[in-house]
């Protein structure tokens, strides 16, 4: 204690300035990691897209919109993403009402997801009109679904394979699908429900 009572102030404003740059390297650091982590998600969704847009407002015809994690404009026309994070052994099913998680000791439940990927689809099919639109719900690898795959369900790193390019803009089909493409960016607004991005 004696030898802490005999330091100089600039001494002490040395160690603040030196714990106050630590800080802020370790801050800088865990942004970063978080920022590569985002950017490799967000890559790992749309990699099998030729444009995408992200966490957007679909009209719903009534005045309000659909939250819409991704939507892909692939080979086999637009695909709606419901992006999911979830850590443990998922059991789900396409008749069950709640999907089931456990994680070590912890247990939840959450809604089953694809009545609400319907009511997404037909909220984009209503935007782009014959274009065609497909939905799936995509788990992150986090998650493990021991029982198979419900309906529409895939896991992370299956979905690229699933929708991979092949000559899109050469395609006779390219320029229909564009034009229902830039309908569904117009009519589509940004949405502030971002949750894991």
């Amino acid at each position: 204690m004696d030898e802490l009572s005999k330091l100089t102030p600039t001494a002490w404003g040395l160690i603040a300035a030196a714990a106050a740059v630590g800080f802020g390297l370790s801050w800088a650091w865990r942004w970063y990691r978080q920022f590569r982590a985002r950017k490799a998600l967000r890559s790992a969704v749309t990699g099998g897209s030729t444009e995408h847009l992200m966490d957007v407002l679909v009209p719903d015809g009534m005045g309000a919109g659909f939250h819409v994690d991704y939507l892909l404009l692939t080979v086999r026309g637009v695909v709606v993403i419901d992006l999911r994070d979830v850590k443990g052994n998922i059991f789900g099913g396409d008749q069950m009402a709640e999907w089931t998680v456990m994680d070590g000791a912890q247990r939840f439940t959450f809604t089953n997801p694809q009545s609400a990927l319907y009511d997404r689809i037909a909220a984009v099919k209503a935007v782009t009109g014959d274009l065609p639109v497909e939905g799936r719900i995509v788990f992150t690898r986090r998650g493990k679904f021991p029982k198979g795959l419900p309906k529409w369900t895939v896991m992370l790193d299956a979905l690229r394979p699933e929708f991979a390019t092949q000559d899109f803009e050469a395609s006779e089909v390219a320029a229909q699908y564009k034009e229902g493409w830039q309908r569904l960016k117009d009519a589509v607004k940004p949405s502030y429900m971002v949750d894991m991005r």
